[in-house]
């Protein structure tokens, strides 16, 4: 009886232990819900403002974040536009980086 539940309490933890280990975040994905938010808070940031610039806003800019890093892409008219709409988006706090895939038309 006693080997029994030895052997029972060592499942057990051996169960939780590798449950917890497979929670453990890696760099090569979204894993933890604050990450998952604090981007979607960058994107609707980004967004907003480049709505709200009167220089930017007439363009269709699609903005798209994951781990801090912010990717701009769409068409835009001048390479004027191009840069600013970066400007824009790197002045958002939390952004790490920004992949400019704006198209020059």
């Amino acid at each position: 009886m006693k080997k029994i539940n030895i052997v029972v309490r060592f499942l057990m933890l051996f169960a939780m232990i590798t449950t917890f280990a497979g929670c453990v975040s890696t760099g090569t994905h979204e894993s933890t819900t604050g990450e998952y938010i604090e981007d979607s808070v960058i994107t609707t940031k980004v967004k907003s403002l480049l709505a709200a610039d009167d220089f930017l806003k007439s363009f269709d800019i699609n903005v798209g974040t994951y781990q801090g890093s912010v990717q701009l892409s769409g068409f835009v008219d001048s390479k004027k536009t191009f840069t600013r709409a970066a400007e824009v988006a790197m002045g958002v706090k939390g952004v790490k980086s920004i992949n400019n895939d704006l198209i020059v038309k």
